[in-house]
């Protein structure tokens, strides 16, 4: 069985014209390199290179076993690329967690693109409004909704996106409540709140800050019962604008005070640092990148 080492570098010698350029390229002494080539030949018993001091040439079964011994290099290369791309492949179980709202608007309709893309990949995906630990519960990455930027911690954070939250209402409930000019008329509408606690909204137009109180009329702490509320004409809603974007392209539902926005809701990915390097963890990770890019 010949050496594959052999054959490479008789035709390294072969595509530099011999043994001095070649030395010099692959870094190895002229000697040991003449060497292997007359040990490859006596194993073939044949003669490949005519050699003197002033030229290099080759033989005819040397051009031959050259065209040849260049071909099974290309292919043992190719075959060492399949074992390189197979173990680079994202495989294995990929556990996920993240809230409802971006379970239900941003992952449930795109995940299938994934896996049909990874087929060796296995996405575990958690739904939960709670707060997990990460490393503590054994998960490869965790999707979090934050109003503030997140403490530092041993987590690698990646943002993920980064919203206004904007007041919508139906157009009927303005037609009967009358409209909505200045963030104080507030007080005088109907409000879809977030919570018991949440009785004010602090509203912010470049710089300048208002807190308003408005009437309360619905309490859900999930937002597409929030954006539902609306949608029926209950009142004004304060959610971020990926929640009630489609609503509003359908005019389902209208900005109101659209110079105002409640703050911005940030989408942010966080990983124990030594998932982050598996295949599998990255592929998911640029996955939803381009998710929410795309929104």
């Amino acid at each position: 069985m010949l050496n594959l080492n052999d054959l490479s570098l008789f035709v390294a010698a072969v595509e530099h014209g011999g043994f001095a350029a070649a030395s010099r390229q692959l870094g190895i002494p002229k000697s040991t390199l003449s060497k292997r080539v007359a040990e490859l030949e006596q194993r073939l018993e044949a003669r490949l290179i005519h050699r003197s001091s002033r030229s290099f040439t080759l033989t005819d079964v040397g051009r031959a076993f050259h065209e040849h011994a260049r071909a099974a290099l290309i292919e043992a290369e190719a075959a060492h690329d399949v074992v390189r791309q197979r173990a680079a492949e994202p495989s294995g179980t990929v556990r996920l967690t993240t809230s409802v709202p971006v379970a239900q608007q941003t992952l449930a309709p795109r995940l299938p693109e994934l896996a049909i893309a990874y087929p060796r990949l296995h996405i575990q995906l958690d739904v939960s409004d709670r707060f997990v630990d990460v490393a503590e519960e054994g998960y490869d990455l965790a999707i979090r909704s934050h109003f503030t930027p997140l403490p530092d911690s041993e987590l690698v954070q990646r943002l993920l996106s980064s919203e206004p939250i904007v007041l919508v209402a139906a157009p009927r409930y303005l037609d009967a409540a009358g409209p909505l000019q200045t963030p104080e008329a507030l007080a005088g509408h109907d409000a879809l709140l977030t919570g018991p606690m949440a009785t004010s909204w602090r509203l912010d137009r470049d710089g300048e800050t208002v807190a308003v109180s408005p009437r309360r009329r619905m309490t859900a702490n999930e937002s597409t019962a929030l954006l539902s509320a609306a949608v029926a004409g209950l009142g004004v809603a304060c959610l971020p604008l990926s929640v009630c974007r489609a609503a509003l392209q359908r005019g389902e539902v209208v900005r109101v005070l659209p110079d105002w926005t409640a703050g911005r809701v940030m989408t942010s990915i966080v990983m124990p640092h030594r998932r982050g390097q598996l295949p599998g963890v990255r592929a998911v990770v640029e996955f939803l990148v381009e998710c929410f890019a795309d929104e």
